[in-house]
């Protein structure tokens, strides 16, 4: 790890005269040595420098405030120093005092956002065949050079690929994807990880220690991980900090700065969620409001605390980066507990959905106390697979079997599904008497003798009319087609009803009724439909569909034409490919 080091050229507060130079100005680093999350950055350039093995382009990219620009300053340095090149450069010549500050006319640093058009690279290819006016190297940083234009990036091609021998090009960004391969291949590129917590908070802590002013532990925590990973955040909300509070710094003030709210009103607020108290949820977010507390503030420490019950569901307390001080863990354990983690990431889910929401609404109460409302309605849920396998297990009659053998083992894939809670059941049919021999499957054998049985079941005035048309017919697996005389789809739950108790398969019946209904002879497997049951077999072979059966206890109803490219029996090539373009 690196060793920090008074590393700024300025550590006290410069006279009023002069202006105030904020502190992530002031505590740049100035040598890789003092560049702090970035060890291996800063190593592969140390050697590179020592062993004479410098590209003539390097490209930096990661999040913003990680030292990408303080890097390539440092490097600069190192290649003009005047005892160098080296890896420590003295920071005291007049060429590294100027490169610090930015001003060196050697070391030219653009902006690519503001000179993103081709005519500011046709002025850099014209001035590199120019030597440096009195350093080693001319060096061109380029930052944000992702804003370049396509044609832009076009004309500087060649000149990156083969420059002069004093010039070095050093390119930063935040947005590495946005960059033609070309360029990425024309460079040596160095990926900058967001600095954690932990040293961000030791170098805070540095900073407050020079500036001669106290601050509480949780306070400078609270900043760094609001700074998300960037050092460059932190130092600028440190500095805001600074001038809000006192000779001492505290969390209270941190909150109130950020417009946040405090550790407590979020266990607290999280408390009555979990608890199904909506309506002391609702008078909590009141008094948020009211203190003057940022809506997107609150989601945000909402999402962080859903996020650690997930992590200390899944793997434990000990040990583990959450955003809750060490007094509240106690309860994030009871609560993660008392929870599924299904549950828990539906959570998740509403709290996102609901802050990517307040980006483009101008209603953000109203969608934070929905938040807050459905949180308080959550279950506690049950896995899918587990959930299936629940409404397919069953007892005796269709009633679901004990819990511990209905996610215990697997149900048969055909067994009858009970209805959720809540669902409308279809009304029982009545139970057969002196038939030893039933239940027993449906086939177009026994179906004149299972169909007798099934009109004995219906009412009077139903059997009756289904007696005058013709014998229903097997158009699939578990599928039956009935004509009937009147458009009259009342009938299909008392047939399905009846022919699950006789044949102890779940059937759908399809009614066909009205003038233009298709007869049962027409719709029962014959060499006309013998496409149709060949396409229906094929697509029953796929993984997918296969699975899909076996999950749910589902049966195939339609083969759509095209479905798998079935061509017509007997067919030669050039007639499949003229019905494929067909």
């Amino acid at each position: 790890m690196a060793k920090e080091k008074p590393v700024a050229p300025m550590t006290q507060t410069p006279p009023a005269s002069e202006g105030y130079t904020v502190l992530a100005r002031r505590y740049r680093p100035q040598t890789f040595s003092d560049i702090i999350g970035q060890e291996p950055v800063a190593r592969a350039l140390a050697n590179a420098l020592k062993s004479n093995r410098v590209a003539h382009a390097y490209l930096f990219t990661g999040a913003r405030g990680v030292g990408k620009t303080s890097t390539a300053r440092i490097l600069a340095k190192a290649l003009n120093c005047e005892k160098g090149p080296t890896a420590n450069p003295c920071g005291e010549c007049d060429i590294c005092k100027h490169i610090a500050a930015g001003e060196d006319v050697d070391v030219l640093e653009i902006d690519g956002a503001s000179n993103r058009r081709i005519d500011e690279i046709r002025d850099i290819r014209s001035n590199v065949q120019y030597r440096p006016s009195r350093a080693r190297y001319k060096i061109y940083i380029i930052d944000e050079v992702h804003m370049l234009t396509k044609e832009a990036f076009n004309a500087l091609l060649k000149t990156l690929e083969e420059p002069p021998p004093h010039v070095k090009f050093i390119f930063a960004t935040t947005e590495v994807e946005k960059v033609p391969i070309t360029i990425l291949s024309r460079c040596q590129r160095f990926d900058f990880a967001g600095i954690p917590v932990p040293r961000i908070v030791d170098h805070l802590r540095t900073i407050v220690e020079r500036e001669g002013v106290q601050a509480d532990p949780e306070a400078l925590e609270l900043l760094a991980r609001r700074a998300g990973g960037s050092m460059r955040d932190a130092q600028s909300l440190l500095d805001q900090l600074l001038a809000f509070g006192g000779g001492r710094l505290t969390a209270d003030q941190v909150y109130a700065l950020l417009g946040a709210a405090g550790e407590e009103r979020i266990v607290a607020l999280a408390e009555v969620v979990l608890a199904h108290d909506v309506k002391k949820a609702l008078d909590l977010l009141d008094e948020f409001v009211v203190s003057g507390l940022q809506l997107g503030e609150l989601l945000d420490q909402m999402i962080a605390y859903w996020r650690d019950l997930m992590v200390v569901h899944c793997a434990g307390v000990e040990g583990r980066d959450l955003s809750v001080p060490n007094r509240h863990r106690e309860t994030l354990l009871r609560q993660a507990q008392a929870l599924s983690l299904d549950t828990i990431l539906a959570g998740l889910d509403i709290l996102s959905a609901t802050k990517g929401q307040m980006k483009t609404s101008n209603h953000g109460r109203t969608l934070v106390e929905m938040a807050l409302v459905r949180l308080g309605r959550l279950e506690n849920l049950v896995a899918l697979p587990h959930l299936v396998r629940l409404l397919h297990s069953t007892g005796e009659r269709g009633r679901p079997s004990a819990p511990n053998d209905t996610l215990g083992a697997p149900a048969h894939p055909r067994s009858p599904a009970a209805p959720p809670e809540g669902v409308k059941k279809k009304p029982p049919a009545p139970v057969l008497e002196n038939d030893a021999t039933l239940p027993q499957p449906l086939t177009p054998e026994n179906l004149p003798e299972i169909w007798a049985h099934v009109l004995r079941k219906l009412p009077g005035l139903l059997a009756g009319m289904l007696k005058k048309g013709e014998m229903p017919a097997i158009i699939a697996p578990n599928n039956l087609a009935l004509r009937f005389p009147i458009d009259y789809n009342g009938a299909k739950e008392l047939v399905e009803a009846a022919l699950l108790e006789l044949t102890g398969q779940p059937w759908i019946v399809r009614v066909e009724g009205g003038a233009n209904a298709v007869s049962p002879s027409d719709l029962a497997p014959a060499e006309g439909s013998l496409r149709s049951r060949n396409a229906r077999e094929e697509a029953e072979k796929l993984p997918l569909v296969r699975r899909a059966i076996d999950i749910l206890g589902a049966s195939l109803q339609r083969v759509d034409e095209g479905f798998g490219i079935l061509p017509r029996a007997g067919a030669n090539a050039d007639e499949i490919l003229m019905e494929d373009t067909s």
